[in-house]
């Protein structure tokens, strides 16, 4: 091969079988004059793709020393060196936060950002960053005002609440609020509302980090107002109540509702904190769907302080949101950690764009895509599961079994647990090829679709796939089909016709 050279580094490592190969390892200076290099990064950084080169060269070294490339001709090309490194390049200079398609049946997917944003929203969020806006300026003094005025009075008008705050994420929300009031001084609560969230952060841990001493009562499965009221002392200060969104528990269970909580604390002038997690500003029992406490049903109640996030029911920018009591609030804003935990103008104004659809809640099936997701009839999402059906059978040209079968959609991210919304699914027997294969394959498509496998299939859970995205889903199996090695059928294509009937 015309043109490999022996870089230093390589001239003594491994036997001589690898030494041969490594010597016809192209040399850094070849591929950065490869013309598919100078044609892909000629606007790119040259440092940087240097970089990128070595990389690419070094993981063909990897190869043969690791024994997967052992004869010569088994070496890639330079060309496809080059272009390894130009995918390198635009991997790491590119936007890596790439648009995906999810088949999971997961609507909130924390993996895959959680809820696509409703039109408003986007719309509010470029207004913001388009230029610049008054996040943090009094129109009428031209003085520093708050950041928090654009929303607030939204978050008031929908929950009942006086004042509200909103932070980076729900965990902050909660820890403002322990530390702010139960600084050094003890906050109640029930041993079955110790959660666990996403990334093993758990409640034990916020609480300990804000600086409160956590006093637990009750048993796992049932705590009684009694149990509260024995726990009391003179260094009491908060009463903490935890939605379990993430778990359920059934049958031999009982736990105090907020609103004998709150008339036990206001009794003892103590402060009654409820996370509630999940965040449902409208009760989704209107559309048929399962039960979920509501911000609204918290702040009536009685709650002093309640917290929920902005990515899950509520289907926004991930934030934490506060709601409550006006002095409370008032203290959590003045509190030094409120600098720490604060939201940018992107947050604040996506969130305002998506809080405004719950003022018109019997819209929100036209107006937000998580509860078109949660609401679409099953007959709906089934003719989108066919219309993904035919294409996919198109594809494969019939050498995988494709089938539309009843499924169950989870809400996910902690909320509504083990409570599936019926659905209907693609599924797909992959043949000679392993589902987990064909799954990668889907994965590092473009656009990636992510799905799920079950008993040796690709499960596509055709609720949480859009229509606009059905086409997105043909192509991804293009894509991965190619990859795989497998043989891929173009519709109207007779020439590829004549090859899967040779095939066959």
């Amino acid at each position: 091969m015309c043109g490999w050279k022996l870089s230093m580094l390589e001239r003594n490592d491994g036997p001589a079988t690898d030494r041969g190969l490594l010597a016809r390892l192209p040399a850094v200076a070849e591929i950065l004059q490869h013309p598919v290099l100078v044609e892909g990064c000629r606007s790119d950084p040259a440092s940087y793709v240097t970089t990128c080169v070595r990389r690419a060269v070094g993981e063909v070294r990897e190869r043969v020393l690791a024994g997967e490339i052992v004869r010569e001709s088994e070496l890639p090309d330079p060309g496809r060196v080059a272009r390894r490194a130009v995918e390198l390049v635009r991997r790491g200079l590119g936007n890596r936060l790439v648009r995906a398609v999810n088949g999971t049946g997961v609507i909130l997917h924390t993996g895959l950002g959680r809820a696509p944003l409703a039109p408003s929203a986007r719309e509010a969020l470029m207004e913001a960053v388009e230029r610049y806006c008054i996040l943090a300026t009094d129109r009428e003094t031209g003085k520093r005002g708050d950041r928090n005025i654009h929303i607030d009075e939204l978050l008031c008008e929908i929950s009942g609440a006086e004042a509200s705050l909103v932070v980076n994420n729900n965990s902050a929300a909660v820890m403002l609020a322990l530390h702010t009031f139960g600084e050094d001084r003890e906050s109640i609560v029930s041993r079955g509302e110790l959660v666990e969230i996403g990334g093993s952060f758990r409640v034990p841990d916020v609480m300990r980090r804000s600086r409160t001493v956590m006093v637990e009562v009750g048993t796992t499965n049932k705590t009684h107002l009694r149990d509260y009221i024995a726990a009391i002392t003179d260094h009491t200060a908060i009463l903490l109540k935890v939605h379990t969104s993430n778990y359920r528990i059934e049958g031999f269970h009982a736990e105090v509702p907020v609103r004998e909580l709150a008339d036990l604390a206001h009794r003892r002038g103590l402060v009654v904190v409820m996370d509630l997690g999940s965040g449902a500003l409208v009760d989704i029992r209107r559309w048929g769907l399962p039960y979920e406490p509501t911000v609204q049903e918290a702040v009536s109640d009685g709650a002093d302080i309640v917290t929920f996030s902005g990515d899950k029911m509520l289907g926004g920018p991930q934030c934490g949101v506060i709601v409550g009591r006006r002095e409370l609030v008032e203290r959590m804003r003045v509190n030094p950690l409120m600098r720490a935990f604060r939201c940018d103008k992107m947050t604040l104004a996506a969130l305002t764009g998506t809080v405004r659809l719950f003022l018109d809640p019997d819209r929100l099936p036209e107006t937000h895509p998580v509860y078109a997701m949660l609401t679409a009839p099953v007959r709906a999402v089934n003719r989108r599961a066919r219309r993904i059906a035919k294409r996919l059978r198109a594809v494969t040209a019939g050498r995988m079994s494709v089938q539309v079968e009843d499924g169950s959609t989870e809400m996910g991210s902690g909320s509504l647990p083990a409570r599936g919304i019926p659905s209907r699914v693609v599924a797909v027997d992959p043949g000679r090829i392993s589902a987990e294969r064909l799954a990668r394959g889907l994965r590092r498509a473009t656009p990636p679709l992510f799905t799920r496998l079950e008993e040796g299939r690709v499960i596509i859970d055709a609720r949480t796939v859009a229509d606009v995205e059905v086409r997105m889903v043909e192509e991804a199996f293009r894509q991965a089909l190619r990859e795989c090695g497998g043989w891929v059928m173009r519709s109207g294509d007779e020439a590829g016709r004549k090859e899967a009937s040779r095939r066959a």
